[in-house]
């Protein structure tokens, strides 16, 4: 089924009124009468419409899905080209509550403070189809790129944050990290703080142990986007056994 975002208040509508590019965005799908269209607004909701020569006639209740208990903030340091666009997609894929692009000393990408409002609404954007396209029901939150140090603000009021680190010695892999507290992974906000192409300055590094927890991705050493979407897919998976866990303990005893 085909999704189209929209305001939350559209979906109190019977008949749809879809703001500009919901609208070219149909246009362009063509649909037939009768073919069922999910509008969701990024928050949760979602409602199914009908197509028909009027427009769009709603077809069932607004249905509405809780955010996650564990809510996941990828801080990454902007990469070249396609590969950041990939790395926003594939979060968001993953489930992410919210991305941090972050400019540290050794960025091969530089952004004036002018450049980045429009650079994060393209961002949104993407994630905003990759949302519609993977069926999420709640869009993340896409800041303005931010400098390494007022990224570190943003760690401090997580509950726990894995940094990707090639340290002496070296930290223990991602998921031994995890293991012994899969059913433990306590509700709140985690994050993945991924470095650079070049890797981090000794002193950023430093700063970032100080407040996180380093962690390795295994015996290869991977590209900042790959190190990206490896650890937020661990860390997606934790926060799903933590979910089948409680589930579990819930089943009625036989």
């Amino acid at each position: 089924m085909h999704r189209l975002l929209v305001p939350s208040e559209t979906l109190s509508l019977a008949r749809a009124i879809l703001p500009p590019a919901a609208a070219r965005h149909l246009k362009v799908l063509r649909p037939k009468s009768g073919e069922q269209i999910e509008l969701f607004d990024g928050q949760g909701r979602m409602r199914t419409y009908a197509c028909s020569a009027d427009g769009l006639e709603a077809v069932g209740e607004t249905r509405c899905v809780p955010p996650p208990s564990v809510r996941l903030t990828l801080f990454a340091c902007v990469t070249k080209g396609s590969r950041w666009d990939w790395t926003i997609e594939k979060a968001v894929e993953l489930g992410v509550a919210r991305i941090v692009p972050v400019l540290s000393a050794r960025s091969i990408v530089r952004l004036s403070a002018a450049e980045r409002p429009a650079k994060a609404e393209r961002w949104r954007r993407i994630a905003e189809d990759a949302a519609r396209q993977s069926d999420a029901a709640w869009l993340p939150e896409v800041r303005e790129a931010v400098d390494f140090p007022a990224a570190l603000e943003l760690v401090k009021a997580c509950r726990r944050v894995f940094v990707g680190a090639l340290a002496e010695p070296p930290p223990p892999p991602l998921w031994t990290a995890l293991a012994d507290r899969v059913d433990k992974f306590a509700e709140g906000d985690y994050g993945l703080f991924v470095g650079p192409e070049g890797d981090f300055t000794p002193e950023e590094l430093a700063s970032l142990i100080a407040i996180a927890t380093p962690v390795s991705f295994g015996p290869t050493v991977l590209r900042a986007e790959t190190a990206a979407i490896f650890g937020l897919s661990v860390l997606a998976a934790a926060s799903h056994a933590r979910q089948v866990a409680a589930e579990i303990r819930n089943w009625p005893t036989p």
